[in-house]
């Protein structure tokens, strides 16, 4: 992609809006662009990163044996009452009439209607276990959006929603969504750490919030230092065999947000060096609730031996759009953002230092054809500007690979490239540099 023909209104200036760095940056790099206090448009680049994190998620989830449908952004009202939850959710949920005088509401969760779902289409036990999610656009309507995108009032969310037999079943399901998040969030280049957390709206008595750590993290988070080290399941995990050794090992040393946090016990089970009190980005939860919506919406299945029970649910969340900002809170620096490669909008920056000069045109294009025919994304700075604008640009964007292309370098038969996470520059004939970019990122 030629950066001439391309969407990035990037800012020199800080907006005077923005408190933290995620939000400065976006902006700055023209990722997004505010419409109304917690509504944002995706910009071409922004939402790049978008949809790198919902593949990543999408995969996750797939592998964990979740399925993949759309339920729509508008809900009935009377679904939301027959759960019980109507009145009970508060202010932040919209609720509105159609031209019919039917009450709607736009879903900033599912529960309700992916049991009504489950109820007209799942009779028997021999379904089980289910694990239904869909990424979607929410809305809730905070009274003090804040933060960008890290606490706006439309977000996109991954939320799948399990349903087995027992609380036995139920806990297993739980299990292989506690593992799949840890394997999602290690996959985009971040570390989430799980905590144990308040249920809020959702109900039941069963929590972890995946927080990353970070002093502009709107929760304070207390953990033992030995979480930090633990090891991310491998690709290989066997999702249908015993996870509970995994989820123990997670979630043996003290880990607790704010709202849940034993002080005592935080010192009495901790030793002082190992002691972390923290702030925390939250970048997903999951929820084991029991028979909470299933009783009152009457979703019932036949067991195995006769007779129909209500099944046990859970409901496990990301913060699709939130990640984006999380992840620009974990890596940036006084240039930009620091892009993990997963999730980068482009993988490779081409800096045209002539691009007047055909010969020089011609070596970006050569470069930018072989690092595309590896499955990498290229973004070429084909502009008139100035160098030091054009490396300026590049560090904000904090693409993972720059490539800096110039007539002199090209007289000696090679080109210049700087890994923007570490700052290391290197002179390479252009082979050698494509190589050493495919390798990393394979």
């Amino acid at each position: 992609m030629r950066l001439s023909r391309y969407l990035l209104p990037t800012l020199k200036e800080t907006p005077a809006e923005a408190q933290i760095a995620s939000h400065r940056l976006m902006l700055r790099a023209g990722l997004i662009r505010q419409e109304a206090a917690g509504i944002y448009s995706w910009l071409p680049a922004g939402l790049r990163v978008l949809r790198k994190i919902e593949a990543i998620v999408r995969e996750e989830m797939n592998r964990a044996g979740a399925l993949e449908l759309l339920m729509p952004t508008l809900q009935l009202a009377d679904l939301w009452r027959e759960s019980g939850r109507y009145d009970a959710y508060g202010p932040e949920m919209l609720r509105i009439r159609d031209r019919h005088e039917r009450e709607l509401l736009y879903g900033p969760t599912n529960e309700d209607m992916v049991t009504a779902l489950f109820r007209a289409h799942v009779k028997s036990y021999r379904a089980l276990p289910m694990n239904l999610y869909h990424v979607q656009w929410k809305f809730r309507d905070e009274q003090r959006p804040r933060f960008g995108v890290m606490r706006g009032r439309e977000f996109l969310m991954k939320d799948a929603y399990s349903f087995d037999l027992d609380e036995a079943g139920a806990r297993r399901s739980y299990q292989r969504m506690f593992v799949a998040y840890l394997r999602t969030f290690a996959r985009m280049g971040i570390r989430a750490i799980p905590m144990r957390a308040e249920t809020g709206p959702i109900g039941g008595d069963l929590s972890h919030e995946f927080l990353v750590l970070a002093q502009t993290g709107e929760s304070a988070v207390y953990c033992d230092r030995a979480v930090l080290d633990l090891p991310i399941p491998g690709a290989d995990t066997d999702y249908d065999g015993d996870l509970e050794p995994v989820v123990r090992q997670w979630t043996t040393p003290y880990a607790a947000t704010e709202d849940v946090h034993d002080g005592e016990r935080f010192e009495r089970e901790v030793p002082a060096e190992r002691r972390v009190h923290t702030r925390g980005i939250e970048v997903g939860q999951v929820f084991y609730f029991g028979t909470k919506y299933s009783e009152p919406m009457k979703a019932l299945v036949a067991g195995a031996e006769g007779g129909e029970r209500p099944v046990h649910g859970g409901s496990y969340g990301i913060g699709v759009s939130r990640l984006v900002g999380a992840i620009i809170e974990a890596g940036h620096d006084e240039a930009g953002i620091v892009w993990p490669d997963a999730v980068a909008p482009f993988n490779v920056g081409i800096v045209d230092l002539d691009p007047d000069d055909a010969q020089v045109d011609a070596a970006c294009t050569q470069l930018q054809a072989s690092l595309q025919a590896q499955g990498l994304d290229v973004l070429h700075d084909d502009t008139g500007e100035r160098a030091g604008v054009k490396f300026a640009r590049m560090d904000l964007l904090g693409l993972p690979w720059q490539l800096i292309v110039g007539r002199r370098g090209l007289a000696g038969g090679t080109v210049e490239l700087k890994r923007r996470a570490s700052g290391e520059r290197l002179e390479l004939p252009l082979a050698d540099a494509v190589a050493r970019i495919v390798r990393s990122s394979h």
